[in-house]
């Protein structure tokens, strides 16, 4: 067990959180939340676990069962403000947050696995006490069936409760935006996006009117939901979503992906080598074709036409095995596009550089979520954060706060605010339309604006001003 105590700046506490479950997003929960400057105290049986991320992090560790009355009052919970439950055990996930709840007055957040605890969220919410269950395997369907709704696309984040969406796509050769500078381009489209930031050879660029387009860059804009495909077929790109679907393994994220997929009206077909579970899969998904075999065979692969098929998804749960299958898939498939679930981040920066197509961790997707609502509890001038992501290897963050009273940065024409540098406001919600703001814009109370920022960490969005 490890005690250490950290001192804030008055003008920013941090709020006590308490975390039980010290594995891999528990760890990444720790980290984030105790760079903003939070009290973090985590909760976990293992003693060794628990000490290297007290340590690492300079946090209050307790070794025990996250789930009892006495483990929770030794660690505070009846003084916490944010209570978050992410160990493997879906039930000490709940339990655990049910006592917090009734011994504290605390937010509080549950991981669960199970999809049957998926459709009782509501009683949780109402009966238990509970903010917020988290399904890391459906929030990772979601965000794969976002990308083979626009296959084009490395990233899709959705803003404005899904009115307005954040795309990153690779510029290629003969790419008509190609040597153009963000003005001319804004000039020349035939709908309103905009383009956010650029990376290229390594380097991460919040865009002025000046910036250009190079090839090889990875290039994300922000416009409406509806505009985005008429994007991609202006430079060219087939914008259609795709039509099937190869998936290995036959796990709970492939359940919750190929629900998602066939209610899109997407082929499915899904490799899974345990007889036993493709009967319940057979039963449970009547319309996908359910393959009894070893996906990570090349020949039963090649039988099953990966050569032809538009996508493909290994969800083998084996890192390893999902990267070899990603790149087997790619070599053999030039045009298939390729999701890649990875869980350990050891290895991210040797990943990023081997062009697996789209890359998805989980643990980063129940981060921000809980990071958002965190980030909304600091706030109390005028504006509350709604949606966070963390983008371009977490050099840049995309955030959207809600406008809840006036302030310096309302009722202005933006071109008159002294805007910090490398921060550019990227959209407005009004009255359910998207805006993608100019210089003669205001931003209103009750508007809900995303800015996107090299600069990390804001909670209010008058921080944004010079």
């Amino acid at each position: 067990m490890g005690f250490f105590e950290r001192f804030h700046a008055p003008e920013h506490r941090g709020l006590d959180i308490i975390i039980v479950g010290c594995g891999t997003v528990g760890a990444t929960l720790v980290e984030r939340l105790s760079n903003e400057g939070h009290d973090v105290t985590i909760i976990d049986k293992d003693r060794a676990r628990v000490n290297e991320i007290a340590n690492y992090y300079d946090v209050m560790g307790i070794v025990g069962n996250g789930a009892r009355y006495g483990i929770l009052m030794d660690a505070g919970v009846q003084h916490c403000d944010v209570f978050i439950a992410v160990a493997e055990d879906d039930e000490l996930n709940l339990l655990s947050c049910c006592i917090a709840s009734k011994a504290g007055n605390c937010a509080t957040f549950a991981r669960v696995h199970t999809p049957d605890y998926s459709s009782e969220i509501n009683y949780f919410r109402e009966k238990l006490g509970l903010t917020m269950i988290i399904n890391p395997e459906l929030s990772t369907a979601e965000e794969m069936a976002r990308l083979l709704y626009q296959p084009n696309a490395l990233e899709v984040n959705p803003f404005a409760h899904g009115l307005a969406e954040m795309v990153k796509f690779q510029v290629y050769d003969n790419n008509p935006l190609i040597g153009k500078t963000i003005a001319e381009i804004g000039k020349e489209l035939p709908h309103e996006l905009l383009i956010t930031v650029i990376e290229r050879d390594d380097k991460v660029i919040i865009p002025n009117g000046n910036d250009h387009i190079e090839n090889g860059d990875q290039v994300s804009f922000v416009s409406s939901k509806e505009n985005v495909r008429k994007f991609f077929e202006y430079i060219g790109f087939d914008s259609r979503q795709v039509s099937d679907c190869m998936i290995i393994g036959g796990g709970i994220s492939t359940f919750f992906l190929a629900t998602k997929l066939i209610e899109m009206g997407i082929d499915v077909k899904i490799i899974e080598q345990d007889r036993d579970r493709c009967e319940r899969l057979s039963v449970l998904l009547p319309q996908a074709i359910i393959i009894h075999g070893d996906g990570t065979s090349e020949e039963l692969l090649h039988e099953e036409n990966i050569k032809h098929i538009e996508s493909f998804i290994p969800l083998t749960g084996i890192d390893e095995e999902n990267v070899l299958l990603s790149l087997h898939a790619l070599q053999v498939n030039e045009d298939v596009k390729v999701v890649t679930k990875i869980n350990r981040v050891n290895y991210r920066d040797v990943i990023r550089d081997m062009d697996l197509g789209s890359v998805i961790y989980p643990r980063y997707i129940i981060a921000e979520t809980i990071l958002s609502y965190v980030r909304g509890m600091m706030n109390s001038q005028g504006s509350n954060v709604e949606t966070l992501y963390h983008m371009f290897n977490d050099r840049v963050e995309a955030v959207e706060f809600k406008i809840t009273e006036d302030s310096p940065i309302t009722e202005v024409h933006l071109k008159d605010l002294k805007i910090k540098k490398n921060v550019l406001i990227a959209s407005i919600k009004r009255k359910g339309k998207i805006i993608i703001p100019s210089g003669r814009d205001r931003i209103h109370v009750g508007d809900s604006v995303m800015i996107v920022s090299t600069n990390l960490g804001y909670d209010n969005i008058a921080q944004i001003l010079a």
